[in-house]
């Protein structure tokens, strides 16, 4: 059978297609000891040898994570300056890697997986999966802006918005729940940020379908086949 390496790669946990698709650029993946460069190659899995910086890949089972991130926790799979990521939190002997991010000091709902073909559906912008996250603001959020918010502001010279607004505790317009389809980096700081506030504390709550529940700070839990169906 006949696949572009991208997606093999996907299937093999080793990333998103769209991270495999960098790796491959940057000249890490090799196919029967050549090196590989081109996006859209394709190979056969039952034929060829691929390699990523020198480590044969592989097709493993499936696992998927949903970890409620703590504060000072890196999303990647690993850090050159030796801080503990989010990776380290999971015991598994799967290689696995975050669906998309949260900084540093975010704090809240984070899926792992080592399934590159499930992360991309999450992720990409087309599929408009929605991203719930409470805030914590440094002044109170005016009826105005969060008008604004809702119908849209150029940032980045895109035109972007909050799909919902609430104000989870009555008379408190510290604390804000924000939902939006929007998976940039920095997406929900840098919206309150043009309108000049500073977010203080940030939290998602959900991802898609999937929450936290009874799930504590640095706590996660695998998730079963009938709770990954999308």
């Amino acid at each position: 059978m006949i696949v572009r390496l991208n997606r093999y790669l996907a299937e093999c946990g080793v990333a998103s297609r769209r991270k495999a698709d960098e790796f491959i650029t940057e000249g890490r993946v090799s196919v029967n000891g050549n090196i590989v460069i081109e996006l859209g190659t394709k190979i056969n899995p039952e034929q060829d040898e691929i390699f990523i910086d020198g480590e044969k890949i592989k097709l493993q089972s499936k696992v998927y994570f949903i970890l409620n991130k703590p504060k000072g926790i890196i999303t990647t799979t690993s850090d050159d300056k030796k801080r503990k990521t989010v990776v380290d939190l999971i015991r598994t002997n799967k290689k696995i890697f975050p669906v998309g991010r949260l900084d540093f000091n975010t704090t809240g709902l984070l899926l792992l997986t080592n399934d590159g073909e499930f992360s991309n559906y999450l992720t990409h912008p087309k599929n408009g999966i929605e991203r719930e996250y409470e805030v914590k603001l440094d002044k109170e959020l005016q009826k105005v802006d969060r008008e604004k918010l809702l119908k849209g502001i150029y940032l980045d010279r895109r035109k972007s918005k909050f799909t919902n607004i609430v104000f989870p505790k009555r008379n408190n317009f510290y604390l804000v729940k924000v939902t939006t389809v929007e998976g940039r980096n920095h997406f929900v700081k840098n919206m309150f940020s043009k309108l000049g506030y500073t977010v203080k504390e940030l939290h998602r709550s959900r991802f898609g379908k999937f929450k936290l529940k009874d799930l504590k700070k640095g706590e996660y839990r695998e998730l079963n086949k009938k709770e990954i169906k999308i």
